[in-house]
């Protein structure tokens, strides 16, 4: 049997030479993530902006910085995380991801890789990743709620780009990962939940 890493260095793999959508067509290089196979936190953002494709690297650009702080902050490094994103090729002119490319990208590469990782929390940053998990909720209502989905437990967090833009955002997403220590501390302090659908967790 191989085991985490080996799977997901093969995912890489695959996701550098992809051709399964067409932004396949216009990325210089394809950005798979990067991180421990056995990390407990995974972060999952929306696509590869400008710098990411350039070095085929998650969140390197001025958004990649502030999520290296916030990090720090709930006591992390990069180093310590997988992060990668919905879909592994930056859009054109970095418009959202389609939905048809949501959906190849997702069934594709993203679910192998949550399924290699098992993490014990996503952290998903923004609307689009929040919507493979929670696709009826509204960002602005659930932000830093822990969510139980299907016997994983995700975080929706605002993106740190939407930070940078858009100061409203900057505290309430400083003060989420500030809540993320404890967050893992109540969950290893409870049994995994039989239901799979969708709710939200009382941990404070």
């Amino acid at each position: 049997m191989k085991t985490a890493a080996e799977v997901l260095n093969e995912l890489a793999q695959g996701i550098r030479s992809c051709t399964l959508c067409p932004l396949h067509l216009h990325r210089k290089l394809a950005v798979p993530g990067e991180g421990p196979a056995d990390a407990k936190v995974m972060l999952i953002g929306e696509a590869p902006g400008y710098h990411e494709d350039q070095q085929g690297r998650p969140f390197v650009g001025p958004a990649g910085r502030f999520l290296t702080e916030l990090l720090a902050r709930a006591g992390f490094r990069r180093e310590d995380v997988f992060i990668t994103n919905v879909v592994k090729c930056r859009p054109p002119n970095n418009r959202d991801p389609a939905p048809g490319e949501i959906r190849t990208c997702t069934s594709a590469w993203l679910e192998r890789q949550i399924e290699a990782i098992n993490p014990e929390v996503i952290i998903t940053l923004g609307r689009y990743s929040m919507a493979l998990f929670l696709p009826n909720q509204s960002i602005t209502k659930v932000h830093g709620q822990p969510h139980q989905v299907n016997g994983r437990v995700i975080v929706p967090m605002f993106h740190p780009a939407a930070a940078l833009h858009q100061e409203r955002f900057k505290e309430p997403l400083l003060k989420d990962f500030e809540k993320l220590p404890q967050i893992l501390a109540e969950l290893r302090r409870q049994p995994p939940a039989a239901d799979t659908r969708p709710q939200q967790l009382s941990l404070f």
